[in-house]
């Protein structure tokens, strides 16, 4: 997904923004640091859960018992109250913090994590965006 796409499918769910953030892959295209990803992972709140899941979507409980997650479509999937740090508007979108996607980033702990990290740590060091 590109960052058109992105802003089509949430302008798409029409939810509103105190209600989810951009996680993940997502927040990297949003931030500049990738020009694309391959699924969008959102955050939500337990509000937004709870409609969720009256609304009958799909959803399964986290192995840590923190929340649901839930399956929109074969591209998004939202988790409830999945959040690091804090979250910030970019061009008007609820997006994790950079710090929040670092840290999210190294607990995942996997090699294309650790490729995303050093793209934030550029970007956090120098302010300049370096896509992959």
């Amino acid at each position: 997904m590109t960052k058109a796409e992105i802003l089509k499918k949430l302008h798409d769910l029409s939810w509103p923004t105190q209600d989810y953030w951009v996680v993940a892959g997502g927040a990297m295209v949003l931030y500049g640091l990738r020009l694309e990803t391959s699924d969008l992972d959102l955050g939500c709140t337990t509000a937004r859960a709870d409609a969720l899941e009256a609304a009958g979507v799909p959803y399964r409980r986290m192995d840590d018992g923190s929340g649901r997650w839930f399956t929109l479509d074969r591209n998004v999937e939202v988790f409830e109250n999945w959040l690091v740090d804090r979250v910030e508007l970019v061009e008007g979108v609820p997006v994790i913090s950079l710090q929040g996607l670092r840290q999210m980033k190294a607990a995942l702990d996997r090699e294309k994590d650790r490729k995303d990290i050093a793209l934030i740590d550029a970007l956090l060091r120098t302010g300049a965006v370096i896509q992959d």
